[in-house]
């Protein structure tokens, strides 16, 4: 008879956990200017940000394994990483020139060959909880997503 951490496995192997659906403003191939805001943000569902939950059963015990997202780090593609919370909130014209209120960045040089590469990784925890008990945590998961933002310099001539 399996053990609960292996019934939790089980359960695990059940769930599909997707890699970020990543939005951002300027979104990718629209170009942002130096010192603007840049807003990012993923797609909140069950497969990307969770709590998603199955659960495994054999021979009388039942166990449930919960995965949700914790947090999603942003590698930025100038060398600055901005670690998010929440899935953040999308863009909106109506925010103007309004940093993010929860997932932003802004650049403060033109990248080499006109654009960076944007990094999305949302990191996983999983818990899980047996009819006897038991409780415990498998490893944290990641899911990883790119994009791209190309940024350019506005210069004003008097």
């Amino acid at each position: 008879m399996p053990t609960a951490a292996e019934l939790a496995q089980q359960a695990f192997n059940k769930m599909k956990l997707a890699a970020p659906k990543v939005g951002s403003a300027p979104p990718p191939g629209s170009k942002g200017l130096i010192g603007m805001p840049v807003w990012m943000w993923v797609e909140r569902s069950a497969t990307t940000w969770g709590p998603q939950s199955t659960t495994a059963a054999a021979g009388g015990l039942s166990v449930t394994a919960t995965a949700k997202v914790t947090g999603i780090g942003w590698n930025m593609g100038d060398g600055h990483t901005v670690n998010c919370t929440s899935p953040g909130t999308p863009y909106s014209p109506g925010f103007g020139k309004k940093d993010s209120p929860d997932c932003g960045y802004r650049y403060t040089k033109v990248p080499a060959g006109g654009e960076y590469s944007i990094t999305a990784t949302t990191t996983w925890v999983v818990t899980w909880t047996a009819t006897n008990g038991e409780t415990g945590t498998l490893p944290n998961q990641t899911r990883t997503a790119q994009t791209t933002a190309r940024v350019g310099e506005l210069q004003v001539v008097n």
